[in-house]
Formats: C-alpha cells, sequence, structure tokens
C-alpha cells in the first residue's frame, strides 16, 4: 500500500503537467492564430519542457555534472514560468469573456502579447530574487534570560538546499554575510541539502569558515532523509557543525532543544519528544529547532520560549503561497508571539524545484536576544 502513495501522487503531478502545457498551447494557439510549422515548433517545444523537470531530475542524479545540472536548472526555471504563464492565460481568457459579454471587439494578440511579456519578465526577476538573499532583523524577549546572552545575535538559516543548483559560491556568499553580522550562534533548521546524490565535500566546505563563538547547529529536515542521514553525517563531519537528533545542549545557560524530522516510515510524535526531554529544560530560557511549523499551540505548552522553523518557502510564489498558508494555518512564514512562546517561521534561503521566487525574499535570519 505504501508504494501505492507516491505512484498516486507522481501519476498526479503528470497529469497537472500534461493539463497544464495543453491548456498554455491551445491558448496560444487561439491568441496568436497559429498553424503550419509554427505550431509544430511550439507543440515539440513544449513537449521537450514538459517532460524535462522529471527527466532532468534523474539525469542529475545518475551523473552530477555541469551539463545535467544546467538542465535541472533551465526544466526548473521552465515550470515557473508555465505557472506564470498559465496564470496570465487565465487572465487572458478572463478579459476577453468580458469583452465578448459587452460586445467589445479585442485582438488576442495585442492583448496577450504584454502580458506574456510582463509574466516573463517577472519570472526572470523571479530567478535573480532566489540568489539573493536579504538580512532579516528581528528581536525577540525570552524569559529569565541569562545576562551573558542579553543583547547578542544568533543567526537562523533554513532550507540552503546545498545540491545541483546551490553550490560552494552560493554557500560562500552566505557565510560571508553571515559573519558579518558577529553572531554569537548559528541554528540550522533543516533542508541544508538538496537530497542529490554526488560529491558534496566541495559545497559544503565554505561552511568551515562561520564564526560563531558558542557554535552552529543543525537539526535535519525532510531533505535530508531524502538523501540519507549516513551521507549529512558523512559530510558533516571534518566541519564543525553540531547535528541535534532529539536532545537537549545547555550553552551557557540557555537550553538548546534539537528534534530530527522523521526518517522515511518513521512515525513521531514531537510533543511526546518534548515530554520526555522537559525535566532538561522547563522552567529555563529556552530555544527549540524544528524543521516544520506544526502542532505550534501543543509546543506552546511544553513550556517553549522561542521555536524556529522553516521548510515552507511560503510557497515560492503565487498560488503556491495560498497553499502553505492554508495547510500550516497562517503560520507559514514570519514572526508569532504568544505569552512566553515566540515562533519564527524562515522564509528559507534557497529554493527546491523551480529556482524562483516572486512576492517573497530568500532571508538570513538575524535574532537579537533580549
Amino acid at each position: 500500500m505504501n508504494i501505492l502513495i507516491p505512484i498516486f501522487f507522481l501519476s498526479l503531478l503528470v497529469a497537472i503537467l500534461l493539463g497544464a502545457h495543453w491548456f498554455l498551447y491551445f491558448s496560444f494557439i487561439s491568441f496568436f492564430s497559429l498553424s503550419g510549422s509554427s505550431q509544430k515548433i511550439l507543440l515539440g517545444f513544449l513537449i521537450f519542457f514538459g517532460i524535462s523537470f522529471i527527466l532532468s531530475s534523474i539525469l542529475a542524479h545518475w551523473n552530477d555534472n555541469i551539463f545535467f545540472r544546467t538542465y535541472y536548472f533551465l526544466s526548473g526555471v521552465w515550470l515557473g514560468i508555465l505557472n506564470n504563464f498559465v496564470l496570465a492565460t487565465i487572465l487572458i481568457w478572463l478579459i476577453i469573456l468580458i469583452a465578448r459579454f459587452f460586445n467589445l471587439n479585442l485582438n488576442p494578440a495585442i492583448l496577450a502579447s504584454p502580458i506574456f511579456v510582463i509574466a516573463f519578465f517577472l519570472s526572470i526577476y523571479g530567478v535573480w530574487n532566489a540568489f539573493n538573499p536579504e538580512i532579516k532583523n528581528i528581536s525577540v524577549s525570552i524569559p529569565n534570560l541569562p545576562a551573558q546572552w542579553q543583547g547578542k545575535k544568533i543567526i537562523q538559516l533554513s532550507d540552503v538546499h546545498l545540491g545541483h543548483i546551490y553550490r560552494e559560491k552560493y554557500i560562500k556568499r552566505i557565510v560571508e554575510k553571515l559573519n558579518h553580522e558577529k553572531p554569537e550562534m548559528v541554528l540550522i533548521t533543516g533542508d541544508l541539502f538538496d537530497g542529490m546524490d554526488g560529491n558534496l565535500a566541495p559545497i559544503v566546505k565554505p561552511l568551515e569558515n562561520i564564526r560563531a563563538p558558542k557554535g552552529t547547529f543543525f537539526v535535519i529536515g525532510n531533505h535530508e532523509t531524502y538523501l540519507g542521514l549516513d551521507n549529512v553525517f558523512q559530510e558533516l563531519k571534518n566541519i564543525s557543525i553540531r547535528i541535534m537528533h532529539d536532545e537537549v545542549i545547555d550553552i551557557n545557560g540557555l537550553k538548546l532543544i534539537g528534534i530530527s524530522y522523521p526518517e522515511r516510515n518513521e512515525k513521531k510524535d514531537v510533543v511526546a519528544i518534548l515530554e520526555s526531554l522537559k525535566k532538561d529544560y522547563f522552567g529555563q530560557p529556552n530555544i527549540l529547532l524544528y524543521h516544520t511549523p506544526t502542532n505550534i499551540l501543543k509546543i506552546k505548552n511544553q513550556g517553549i520560549n522561542l521555536e524556529l522553523c522553516g521548510h515552507t518557502h511560503v510557497g515560492q510564489f503565487f498560488p503556491f503561497n495560498l497553499i502553505t498558508k492554508l495547510v500550516y494555518r497562517g503560520y507559514d512564514h514570519g514572526l508569532f508571539e504568544m505569552e512566553n512562546y515566540t515562533l519564527h517561521t524562515s522564509n528559507g534561503t534557497g529554493t527546491w524545484g523551480p529556482t524562483m521566487r516572486l512576492g517573497n525574499t530568500p532571508e538570513i535570519v538575524v535574532i537579537t536576544l533580549k
């Protein structure tokens, strides 16, 4: 039965992709009156890119070389462009239908051309945006915070997705930005890796240069489980990053709690784990690292002061931001304060799938404790 679930979702994904490409094909022909060779070229283009993301994912996992990585990148970007073109197409059809209702004559090609151009350039901006993370500064109050932590900075990184797209140059820039902020501690809330196979050692090497006196701590996310935890441990063994697994660490009077994302086929009750760890942190200033913003109120009631999450990417672009907002009940990004509990869900520092962000920005989160 378990194998039927991924088969179902893969089939659903393929059906959605085929449907979106057919809709775009039909609409382009209608708007621009394409026929003959133009129609065949469009059909060939859409068929090629329609299968490209799945094909390029297989090829890039099979052999990590620059050609397959470039193909993977371009096929992912096409998915983002496809999304924006489908939205543009829906808008064009709505305008045409409204015009027909009021007996107005519109030239579909003249109407559609600027809308598609805008959608295309918005997509290009979204690609640029995905590679340019910003520093986000927030302040968080933690009850009974020791004096030595007052006013100190900690940094949250999440969802960097090192792999086929985000490589050593990107993480080197992140580390430089991070070090410029002079953090006391760096906390990585999952999906440091994208789940690719191959030689990751050169990609993670810049992480050796993180300068944080109290250390760098990391909890695994879902993409680390795709990569395989043994591979994760192997890649990080020579780098001073502490991998936390369902444990509490005391760092100069501040309790750091790290709960790892469940491995495949593992059932995990985060609240039950917190209950078992309660004796080591309850009533003391503490920070919880967990990859996903779920069970928020139950976790709050376990005496957590600050919870740091990621995972959602805020959907990366419309309409997927609406989906993450619905699935995570409004806690899909940003800062939320409730009595002595604060949650911060990061936008993430990288992307997955389409290397594109619109309506949100990748971020390095600088948290000043008080």
